[in-house]
């Protein structure tokens, strides 16, 4: 049970929260149900932007923990769902993985929301957490404990047009009216979108990549694709659970990407018809909503020719100089 000092402790630190984001700039062009807020740099909702300050606060990160950042819609259940199964294939060899009756972000929790739920599984030997922030955002405890962090980006056209349907298929299971994709394409060019500036929030990780190659694994999405076993068995390297070569010979690398395959995760039951944060009001989901194709290039089907080049101009304009090519 609170105790009453809790209680007012929280009703304290609620208000001094509404405070500090009512001082901010704010947007709500996408059709969410809630106001979305300019936080240092980055367009953050509410319910996020509590999550990762109270992260700032309280979570003690530990060596052996491994943190999967990205922004939305770049890969993150399947970077899950490759992760999990990797550091988990000893623990099930004799039950079925939780990955074939729980969506992916109900396995591997979100840092902003579900910290408890990661200090069971940690418990379990099983030290996976995920979030959408930003580097700058993250606890500093994960910089000083010398943990791992993967970080996984993707094509921004691809990323831009993932986002829209995603968003429109929410607006939309919320009776909420989506916003046309011309006038969504404008807000993400202009940096307007959930964690964006998306170049900003790639450009975060890949220079701290730089700096600390041997600490963040920076993953291109459409390199995961191509050769999945490959960037598997490298990804299992840099957590500190490498596969053996007797593991290799039985194929374990494999058997992994098949069951965490696109057609694998969409075509579960649990996938299809389950729910997500079920009962937490707007931000109940259908699990159907996160497996849209996962497929390279899809932009094509979407894209006029001219948006198409002027967001590749952004792109060359914000990752100018850095090194890196999306």
């Amino acid at each position: 049970m609170e105790s009453h000092l809790e209680k007012q402790n929280g009703d304290v630190l609620q208000k001094s929260f509404k405070e500090m984001i009512s001082t901010l700039p704010k947007e709500n062009r996408w059709g969410f149900l809630e106001d979305y807020y300019q936080y240092q740099g980055f367009w953050i909702s509410p319910s996020f932007l509590q999550g990762a300050l109270s992260a700032q606060q309280q979570f003690q990160a530990q060596p052996t923990d491994v943190i999967l950042c990205s922004s939305l819609r770049t890969g993150t259940a399947w970077l899950k769902s490759l992760t999990f199964a990797t550091i988990t294939r000893t623990l099930y060899n004799d039950s079925p993985t939780p990955l074939l009756s729980k969506l992916p972000h109900d396995v591997v929790p979100f840092m902003e929301f579900k910290l408890a739920q990661f200090s069971t599984n940690r418990h379990l030997g099983i030290p996976l957490l995920a979030t959408h922030l930003p580097y700058s955002f993250l606890p500093r405890s994960i910089i000083d404990s010398g943990c791992k962090i993967i970080y996984i980006c993707r094509d921004p056209k691809d990323t831009f047009v993932s986002l829209y349907h995603f968003i429109a298929r929410h607006c939309k299971s919320q009776n909420a009216q989506p916003i046309q994709l011309d006038e969504a394409f404008e807000l993400f060019y202009e940096g307007v979108s959930p964690y964006g500036p998306y170049w900003d929030h790639v450009l975060g990780y890949w220079k701290a990549s730089l700096e600390h190659p041997d600490k963040l694994m920076f993953l291109k999405y459409e390199e995961l694709v191509e050769d999945t076993v490959l960037y598997l068995k490298k990804t299992a390297e840099f957590m500190g659970y490498p596969f053996s070569s007797e593991e290799q010979q039985q194929g374990v690398p494999e058997n992994i990407v098949q069951l965490c395959s696109f057609d694998n995760l969409s075509g579960l039951e649990v996938n299809k018809t389950g729910k997500h944060c079920r009962g937490q009001g707007n931000w109940e989901m259908e699990n159907n909503i996160f497996f849209r194709k996962g497929k390279v290039g899809d932009w094509k089907n979407y894209l006029t020719t001219e948006m198409a080049q002027r967001l590749d101009q952004r792109t060359l304009q914000k990752l100018s100089g850095s090194g890196l090519s999306l």
